[in-house]
């Protein structure tokens, strides 16, 4: 590192070339003696002296006093703009008008130090109304972490879980649940977080719940079929299961621009979806198969179809054919169809199929493991999404209960009931 010298040494050391030159042969000979006995280097002596020159005006260039301007605008210059940089990071909470919490203050400056120094942003923030000291912070930065800190960072690490892709690269079904689900989500398993807690906590990190699309619809009415009467008149609440079953079918584009169909069958109660069929035609016969499925699943639950149960549907051309009719004796129920056009007379089937759409089909689902290039694709999808959403997703109009949950509460609470009273 270069050595520094006062300003009396450099004067003196000048002042011996230039009085003495005379007694020297040259000044290069008159530098290099005096040089050597005052302990610097002959190129740092003829810098002071051609600078001494200038100093006096008897050479041009740069003056000291001018150099020294220049050094203090450009420090200025560079201040500047640093405090500019470091408002433009604390727009944030700058924007609020009030001072924020010094506990604010001091993570932005820590997240900031490395670039700015913790000096340079304390000098900043109080220029501008939020006063605070570099002590102030260094003593914020040594103490223990709050016990609400340790709290957010343990919940952040449970969020991460399932808002992050794992090592496999696909996210958690749950990452689909917007705060309220989330914190409801936790507070099942046990994770007695706060509301807004897990809403602060999902905002700063960017995550959110998936949101619905609008739905297109893929049902085509036949005009001249006969159609069986609207037994439900849009009243989707039935008291308990095998009431009324609701069906519609949606379709999936493939990557190759070929459409895969996939039907449901919904029990209204719960909302749980009985049977589904998916498949490369919109035929009366696939369908068929997923009413065929859901009658099949109450028999082997112990539950059978027992010929009152009301099958609705919308007066798609599949569901009005005639062969459907003698599927649904067969199976237990009953027709029931809406309103030509009116999507409202099919309510539930429709928001089960958009939230199947919203969840399932969508590029960014947690269940896609791909492009979707053929129909045993979408198969394996639908599969993995209907037994999350039997078993596990939450619905709020359940109390926040999967729909397998809330039929296994009904059948449990009326095996307590006397016999008479069933």
């Amino acid at each position: 590192m270069p050595a520094k010298y006062d300003e009396a040494t450099k004067a003196k050391a000048v002042r011996l070339v230039v009085e003495h030159r005379d007694d020297y042969d040259s000044e290069w000979a008159a530098i290099t003696a005096v040089s050597s006995r005052l302990g610097m280097t002959a190129e740092t002596l003829r810098k002071w002296i051609r600078q001494a020159a200038i100093d006096t005006g008897t050479a041009e260039g740069v003056s000291t006093e001018s150099a020294k301007v220049i050094r203090e605008q450009k420090r200025k210059i560079a201040e500047l703009e640093q405090t500019i940089e470091i408002l433009k990071a604390a727009t944030n909470f700058l924007r609020a008008g009030e001072r924020p919490a010094t506990p604010v203050i001091c993570a932005f400056i820590a997240e900031h130090r490395a670039r700015f120094g913790v000096a340079s942003i304390c000098r900043a923030l109080t220029a501008h109304g939020v006063k605070i000291a570099p002590r102030t912070f260094h003593a914020w930065a040594r103490r223990a972490p709050s016990k609400r800190a340790l709290w957010d960072t343990t919940v952040t690490e449970i969020l991460a879980g399932y808002y992050e892709p794992g090592p496999d690269g696909r996210r958690a079904p749950e990452s689909l649940y917007g705060a309220e689900k989330m914190w409801a989500h936790l507070q099942r398993h046990g994770i007695a977080v706060a509301r807004c807690t897990v809403e602060r906590l999902m905002r700063e990190h960017g995550w959110r719940g998936v949101t619905r699309r609008k739905k297109v619809r893929t049902t085509e009415p036949d005009p001249a079929a006969s159609r069986a009467p609207d037994l439900v008149d849009r009243q989707f609440r039935v008291p308990g299961p095998n009431m009324l079953l609701v069906a519609d079918f949606t379709y999936v584009r493939l990557v190759t621009g070929v459409f895969v169909y996939t039907a449901f069958v919904i029990d209204a109660y719960a909302g749980r979806i009985l049977g589904w069929e998916c498949s490369t035609s919109k035929t009366t016969g696939f369908v068929e198969s997923a009413i065929r499925q859901a009658a099949a699943i109450r028999a082997r639950e112990g539950h059978p179809l027992a010929g009152n149960t009301i099958h609705h549907s919308d007066a798609g051309s599949q569901y009005t054919a005639w062969r459907l009719g003698d599927t649904l004796m067969l199976s237990g129920m009953v027709p029931s169809i809406g309103s030509v056009g009116d999507a409202y007379d099919n309510a539930l089937a429709e928001t089960t199929i958009g939230l199947y759409k919203t969840e399932a089909i969508r590029d960014d689902s947690p269940f896609r493991r791909g492009p979707l290039r053929r129909l045993a694709d979408v198969e394996l999808l639908t599969a993995d999404w209907v037994g999350w959403f039997n078993n596990t997703r939450l619905m709020h109009r359940l109390g926040r209960k999967p729909p397998v949950e809330f039929e296994a509460d009904y059948y449990a609470d009326l095996t307590q009931q006397p016999a008479g009273v069933r």
